[in-house]
């Protein structure tokens, strides 16, 4: 099996001078049935992936925006099992690799055994799971070998250079580059020291590294971009699709096209 699905996607988007956009969105946010409208319009939009959160009761690493969003998610009964029967659905209509992001408790209560197959069969190449950390991954990893879904990493600004190493060895799909200490959410700056943080990522990394947490703008997806493979969007794509605004979407998707690829 290849797990090389989200890499090959980020790769093609790099190689016709732009940067991969992921943009993030809350499954059952406005109800289960949102689901199909926004992958569509997101892949219409030109996402390069597209990161499917999963309601969760205790959302360690989500800030204000998203854990709202799951709040109106779980308040709809939206679960896992749900997600992936909804995606399976309309996977044919559906051109770009999903991603989806969950904490660990509910991949251990849909089971190991059938996460893989599953995923296969509702167009998901990645998991990205942020409580579970690489040293107790084995587990998740296991389950996922023989498939073509990719166990994808997230690496904090305060890893140190043994830990980037050891993310960037076992690292499948893409890294994903964590740009603010502390939770997700909209930011005005960010700290010092971060580019030089992604190009060792980069420099270390036999996959792609894409940059994530705090982006909110089209001047940040451009600059972060600039340093990274590409970008990831929560907060922001969250926030204007529950009041409605693509055109917002739109603007920050445009923001990652036509770059000069970062050599």
């Amino acid at each position: 099996m290849t797990k090389k699905q989200v890499t090959q996607a980020i790769l093609q988007c790099n190689d016709q001078g732009g940067k991969a956009f992921v943009p993030y969105i809350m499954a059952g946010d406005g109800g289960l049935q949102t689901l199909k409208e926004n992958i569509l319009f997101l892949q219409e939009a030109g996402a390069t992936a597209i990161e499917v959160g999963i309601p969760f009761s205790d959302p360690v690493a989500d800030g204000e925006v998203i854990q709202k969003a799951g709040e109106r998610a779980l308040a709809e009964g939206v679960t896992l099992r749900k997600v992936m029967k909804e995606l399976a659905s309309f996977k044919d209509e559906v051109t770009v690799p999903l991603v989806i992001m969950t904490y660990l408790n509910p991949v251990l209560s849909y089971g190991l055994q059938v996460i893989a197959a599953d995923c296969e069969a509702s167009g998901v190449y990645g998991l990205i799971v942020p409580d579970l950390p690489l040293e107790e991954s084995d587990l998740l990893k296991d389950a996922l070998k023989d498939s073509d879904v990719a166990l994808i990493q997230l690496v904090s600004l305060t890893s140190p250079a043994e830990r980037i190493e050891a993310i960037a060895k076992a690292a499948e799909g893409f890294i994903y580059a964590v740009t603010v200490n502390g939770i997700t959410g909209v930011r005005s700056s960010f700290t010092e020291g971060l580019e030089g943080h992604l190009e060792r990522l980069k420099a270390a990394s036999s996959v792609p590294v894409l940059a994530g947490f705090g982006i909110s703008t089209p001047e940040h997806v451009r600059s972060l971009g600039a340093l990274a493979d590409g970008v990831i969007v929560g907060s922001a794509i969250v926030q204007a699709l529950h009041e409605g605004d693509r055109e917002t979407v739109r603007h920050l998707i445009d923001a990652s096209k036509n770059q000069v690829p970062n050599s």
